[in-house]
């Protein structure tokens, strides 16, 4: 096949689902003449699992990214069928939003996002190969035979590398819902240096909304006083769909159990590693085989189709046991199948092949994002994507990385358990993993990072001055709590509200400190009724958290003192006495960037990093 010149660009993001579309968006959004290649134009930011952005961490991640110019939490907004905060009885660090969305629209905004962005190609084609020359990228290469010369490129590609999708006895080389693998590139990469490994993943069936009976379910319905995803939306749809709850039982647990021999999870037909925290329900039953009955959440996928997606019954077996265990439970009894569960297996690499801007280190210019480094969840990819993509843009320009720390985002720690401890299975952001996380919570995370992003040129105008407004507000609002008002004024409210005896004049804030909801003191005082929702609890949460705060704030400098103690690229870490072997093993292939990414490798103990610290010293 005669290769051609196609066209120049300075980026070149492979792959068109959640974190090539950001890593396009955020490239071209920063200056660079960027192309985004994708093995079918419908699928860009498709939602080949669950029709849903959010959840526990997720809606974190997606109001990080939102905060620092990305466009998910946009789409997400303006493609809801449905919102809600979850883990609203627990505090405010791990309550987490999520939305219910229609994936069609969803696909159809990104799309037009893309199609309509300045500096930005989008290009339906396999990408084959990544071009190299003197460890710097050159150019990809097509399957056509066409090449991109090109500055930089980020691999985005999802579970589609090799990919293949199973039920039972019946397998296919095949992309998610149909799409076309992407069958070239693995080889190139094994080449160019990346440790690659097999991860799986899988989706339930799809249902037809006519055939169940909702009557018999317990319907789960959104919130309408809630913020949205994005601080440049400015409210939540009123109407919003139900979804509904129902569980499995002894016979749907019976149904799969007598039929595990048939199951490529346990006959040997699957070997890749699949997610702890989103497993099958064949491994539900056998792992929790105390447990009679499983929740499962019945979602709209949009409004144009009945589909239904069946979450918490992701599957691989086969589709006539897949249709007696459905039909086995309540409200489902009579359901008909509009597409079978699977399971799908793709190429991906060691994430410890990175450095912290997402770069491989062994070559100069080449970025990766998403499931390809080992990672599950659209909000995972998209968060990757933005990043990959504003560092691509950096490199070009000369300028320094940004590598958000751990105490700064939930992508920062996202990112630095990437690279700095990695994963033998689809990693899955949890708001256990974030040790500061009583500072990233969603409500802030304009304040933590609108600025990073404006000073690297991802925040334009539009977002920075409603980032400034909002910030204002909170300042004046912050003020106006700490008002006193005189006893007479606040003891029978405070004492009627549980608060304890009042002595003195107290605040607004003195009066959230002993636990009494602002809410309740707007109501009974008439006050701050100007101030919108997401203003409110913001500043009502900073007082709640007050002592906290501060105590966290110790810890995160004793932090930073390590961070700040850089570590050279070329330490031979053989080479010094008193490192154990196994740190010394670690050292060397993860080479950290500082002593305290250098604390947070698996088998690097405290002894090890007070080691490396005299090495530092005694080399300064």
């Amino acid at each position: 096949m005669k290769e051609y010149i196609e066209d120049s660009f300075d980026v070149v993001v492979v792959g068109g689902g959640h974190a090539g579309a950001e890593a396009a968006l955020a490239a071209a959004r920063t200056g660079q003449k960027t192309a985004m290649l994708t093995v079918n134009l419908e699928n860009i930011a498709f939602m080949a699992c669950n029709p849903s952005i959010g959840g526990t961490a997720k809606g974190h991640l997606v109001r990080e990214l939102d905060a620092l110019g990305g466009e998910m939490g946009i789409a997400a907004d303006e493609a809801a069928m449905q919102i809600k905060m979850l883990n609203r009885g627990k505090g405010a660090a791990v309550q987490s939003l999520r939305s219910q969305s229609d994936k069609f629209r969803y696909h159809n905004i990104m799309k037009r996002t893309l199609e309509n962005t300045e500096n930005l190609s989008v290009i339906q084609c396999e990408a084959t190969e990544i071009l190299v020359e003197n460890g710097k990228v050159t150019g990809v290469k097509t399957s056509f035979g066409s090449v991109l010369p090109c500055k930089a490129a980020v691999l985005a590609t999802g579970v589609y590398l090799n990919s293949r999708v199973i039920a039972g006895e019946w397998e296919q080389r095949s992309g998610p819902s149909g799409f076309a693998p992407a069958t070239k590139l693995t080889e190139n990469l094994i080449k160019l240096g990346f440790s690659v490994r097999r991860f799986k993943t899988g989706t339930p069936a799809r249902i037809d909304r006519r055939s169940i009976d909702f009557s018999v379910l317990e319907r789960q319905d959104g919130e309408t006083n809630v913020y949205p995803f994005s601080f440049m939306t400015d409210g939540v749809p009123e109407k919003q769909e139900p979804c509904y709850i129902t569980y499995t039982n002894e016979k749907t647990h019976k149904i799969i159990l007598d039929n595990l021999d048939r199951s490529p999870l346990y006959n040997g037909s699957i070997e890749s590693t699949g997610p702890r925290y989103c497993p099958s329900i064949e491994t539900k039953v056998v792992r929790f085989s105390d447990k009679d009955r499983h929740q499962i959440f019945l979602e709209p996928e949009g409004y144009d189709t009945n589909e239904i997606y069946v979450q918490g019954m992701s599957t691989s077996l086969p589709h006539d046991v897949q249709r007696d265990m459905y039909r086995s439970i309540k409200g489902l009894e009579h359901c008909r199948f509009m597409r079978y569960g699977y399971a799908i297996e793709y190429d991906c690499i060691d994430s410890l092949d990175l450095k912290p801007s997402l770069e491989f280190k062994k070559i100069r210019g080449l970025f990766t994002a998403g499931q390809i480094n080992g990672t599950s969840g659209y909000e995972e990819a998209a968060a990757q994507g933005l990043i990959a993509g504003l560092n691509a843009s950096l490199y070009i320009k000369g300028e320094e990385p940004l590598v958000l720390k751990r105490d700064e985002a939930y992508i920062g720690v996202l990112i630095d358990d990437l690279v700095t401890k990695g994963t033998n299975e689809p990693y899955r952001m949890m708001t256990s993993r974030a040790e500061y996380r009583i500072f990233l919570r969603q409500d802030n995370a304009d304040t933590r990072l609108t600025e990073k992003g404006r000073e690297k040129g991802l925040v334009k105008d539009d977002r920075y001055e409603r980032y400034l407004k909002r910030q204002k507000q909170i300042a004046e609002l912050k003020e106006k709590v700490s008002v006193k008002f005189s006893p007479k004024e606040t003891a029978e409210f405070v004492r009627s509200r549980g608060g304890g005896e009042v002595s003195g004049g107290l605040s607004v804030a003195d009066m959230i400190k002993r636990n009494i909801p602002l809410s309740d003191i707007r109501e009974h005082f008439g006050l701050f009724k100007d101030y919108p929702y997401d203003i409110l609890e913001r500043v009502e949460t900073d007082i709640k958290y007050e002592g906290y705060l501060k105590k966290g704030l110790e810890q995160i400098e004793r932090s930073k003192k390590l961070d700040l103690k850089k570590l050279p690229s070329d330490i031979d870490y053989f080479s010094i006495g008193g490192l154990r072997a196994e740190a010394q093993e670690k050292l060397d292939k993860i080479k950290p960037e500082n002593l305290g990414q250098a604390s947070r490798i698996s088998g690097v103990n405290p002894a090890d990093i007070a080691v490396l610290a005299v090495y530092l010293s005694r080399k300064n």
